[in-house]
């Protein structure tokens, strides 16, 4: 498969800040936001007025691909400014695990709503396992009859996690949870 030169997008075409700006979307003072934070370096002409050429468009689009994967500015400077691939992956790396954390954080938010909604009590509020989550928060230390934490368990897993284990040890039993 032949690659295509991502630089070959117009070689002769040069955007002022207002024309870039349109073609991607951006209002003109993120164009200079960014050229302040050494992603962009458009060519200067007639003293200050700007004018981006067929890299810096690459550029913008670069930038906002790795904006879409959730990087800040700043690991989009690291990775743009390294010619280090290597550099580069650990970055890809770094940002991977984050999101990863993140992800595993909004399942256990998941998970706990959904215990909410399937509790068998007319008010969540009332429900013994909700109030000992509550309980251990406020004083973690003085709760004994909180459910047990486990490693990778937040407060607010522990007792998610607990009253899906007891379901599940019901089913198994056979009988109704």
């Amino acid at each position: 498969m032949m690659r295509r030169d991502l630089r070959q997008v117009d070689p002769v075409r040069h955007d002022d800040v207002r024309a870039a700006a349109e073609r991607f979307g951006l209002a003109t003072h993120v164009l200079r936001h960014w050229e302040s934070m050494g992603l962009l370096t458009p060519v200067r002409i007639g003293g200050a007025r700007r004018r981006y050429g067929s890299d810096d468009l690459c550029r913008v689009a670069v930038i906002l691909r790795a904006k879409e994967a959730g990087f800040g500015l700043d690991d989009i400077r690291e990775m743009i400014a390294t010619a280090d691939a290597a550099a580069r992956r650990e970055i890809l790396r770094r940002r991977r695990a984050d999101l990863a954390r993140r992800i595993a954080e909004a399942q256990a938010s998941l998970e706990l709503i959904d215990c909410a909604l399937a509790c068998d009590h007319e008010d969540f509020t009332s429900c013994p396992d909700f109030q000992a989550s509550v309980a251990e928060r406020v004083s973690p230390a003085t709760v004994p009859s909180a459910p047990s934490r486990r490693a990778g368990d937040s407060v607010a897993t522990a007792p998610v996690r607990v009253r899906r284990e007891a379901r599940e040890h019901a089913e198994a039993q056979g009988v109704s949870a």
